[in-house]
């Protein structure tokens, strides 16, 4: 990947002068007031001439000013000398700090600065010490707004990735756990790292990210949402190949479970692969409650998804070309219920359906107590004017409620559920029941079609060999999910010391 930053300033090279390194980073930071440039001397020692280097508001000044500039100023260099390199002796004896590396390199030292680190220079040396200062003000560790739980941890990430690096390391405690970080972006220069169980995740997989993660090639990354798209599976398919969570307990169990995370610096969301489709309609809550109450839970979230795609393209298809297949009250009702109303029941289905989305989209983006508001607000008064204005009919608004509804059901799959439920909404307008099992069958062969880093998206549905099928629709109880997925943790299949015998 080429590096903007290094192309401007790969001819420059630190001088003997401090005054010459001094006026070198002026010009790199040409016209950026948050650079400061602290010149100091030691009063013992006139040689020691010094000048710190750092971003405001970058770092932590109570480290620059009690840990630095301090011992530097009152230390008696004079005296106690045992070497000729007094830059030596500053990083060995004079510097309060756990990290203090010697650099040269103009683009390495750079971006330690612009990343919070201080940049110190001393006069007659052609080289720097780059001091660890990071300070920013960050969010504090809460519970996730949008994944909030009755049982389990309330441990949310941030965007701090060394403070999310360290809330997984908390969960496990494991030396096998590794960490390898990459920077990606051009001009952000974003800090990545890629988190694994080296005796748990596939090589391949693990080699396949790293490779997709190197082509990566694009001037920033502002959050992990950019990763996720450039490296996913199928880019043109609604479906998400790539998982992505605000919660450490969720990404340490999947790394048990022999997947790879990535955590990006300034995103709280942290991804992983491979990921299969019933990903989608599990929550970490269901582990932590009973298996049967957790099963029942997630079944309940697969059948909503599944409803909420399919709900209005039937009652379309069977009110406006199937008739027949209604009991003869039943059609009555819903017949008289259209009297009067001018537009046909397909055009009502999209508007009304638009509408909901709208509503939603407006309670998402609005504060929450008046979000909620205008959510029920809006529902009810739209609803019923559009009923008793004759637009539409109180099935279609009923219809509606009940497929937006279970739509919020599963978030995860949001947009795979609006795009298939209009798909199939489209299919059933034009062909009735014939239209919707077709864009059923379609559906299906594009799910079955998607891979994720080489896994089939549809693993858990189409393999219910070994212990694949185990904590896939239900949630198995603990003491007989004793291996991993097998196509997932292709090194190692055994979670419980009785599976032994088994893997054998």
């Amino acid at each position: 990947m080429g590096d903007i930053m290094s192309k401007n300033i790969e001819k420059e090279a630190l001088d003997n002068s401090l005054d010459n390194n001094i006026a070198l980073f002026k010009r790199v930071f040409k016209d950026d007031e948050t650079v400061i440039f602290r010149e100091f001397q030691n009063k013992w020692l006139k040689a020691a001439r010094c000048c710190i280097i750092y971003v405001d508001g970058m770092v932590n000044t109570e480290i620059v000013n009690e840990n630095i500039i301090q011992p530097v100023l009152r230390s008696d260099l004079s005296e106690n000398m045992e070497s000729e390199n007094l830059l030596k002796e500053f990083q060995s004896k004079i510097v309060v700090s756990n990290d203090v590396k010697t650099e040269t390199a103009i683009d390495a030292i750079v971006k330690s600065v612009v990343y919070g680190d201080t940049l110190f220079l001393l006069d007659g040396y052609a080289e720097a010490l780059v001091i660890s200062s990071k300070g920013w003000q960050s969010r504090s560790i809460s519970e996730p707004e949008c994944a909030k739980v009755v049982r389990g941890p309330r441990e949310g990430f941030t965007e701090s990735i060394m403070v999310n690096l360290s809330l997984v390391r908390r969960k496990i405690k494991n030396s096998d756990l590794k960490f390898k970080f990459k920077e990606i972006g051009e001009r952000t220069h974003t800090k990545t790292c890629i988190c694994y169980i080296k005796d748990l995740a596939s090589d391949d997989i693990l080699s396949e990210l790293e490779r997709r993660l190197d082509q990566i090639d694009i001037d920033g990354i502002i959050d992990s949402g950019y990763i996720q798209e450039l490296i996913r599976d199928a880019p043109y398919s609604p479906f998400e190949t790539v998982g992505s969570s605000e919660r450490p307990d969720i990404i340490a169990a999947k790394l048990l479970e022999g997947r790879i995370a990535l955590f990006v610096d300034g995103s709280p969301f942290v991804l992983s692969v491979p990921y299969v489709v019933v990903e989608n309609f599990q929550s970490n809550e269901d582990y932590y409650n009973n298996y049967i109450f957790g099963s029942m839970n997630r079944l309940i979230r697969g059948f909503t998804a599944v409803t909420a795609i399919t709900v209005p393209a039937i009652f379309l298809s069977i009110v406006a070309y199937h008739q027949e297949m209604l009991p003869t009250p039943l059609l009555l009702s819903i017949s008289a219920s259209r009297q009067g109303v001018p537009i046909p029941t397909a055009v009502s289905l999209f508007l009304m359906l638009f509408i909901f989305d709208i509503l939603r989209e407006v309670g998402i983006r609005m504060p929450a107590p008046i979000g909620q508001a205008v959510n029920i607000v809006g529902a009810l008064v739209l609803g019923q004017a559009a009923v008793e204005a004759n637009l539409v009919s109180a099935p279609v608004v009923i219809v509606t409620a009940l497929t937006g509804i279970m739509t919020l059901i599963n978030m995860n799959f949001l947009s795979a559920t609006i795009i298939f439920r209009n798909f199939l909404l489209l299919g059933a307008s034009v062909l009735g029941i014939y239209g919707f099992f077709m864009c059923i069958v379609i559906m299906y062969l594009h799910l079955m079609s998607i891979r994720s880093f080489g896994v089939p998206y549809m693993m858990n549905v189409t393999r219910a060999k070994n212990s694949d099928g185990q904590d896939a629709w239900i949630r198995a109880p603990w003491w007989t999910m004793t291996l991993r997925p097998k196509i997932i943790a292709a090194k190692n299949l055994v979670r419980q010391s009785s599976a032994k015998s088994k893997e054998k």
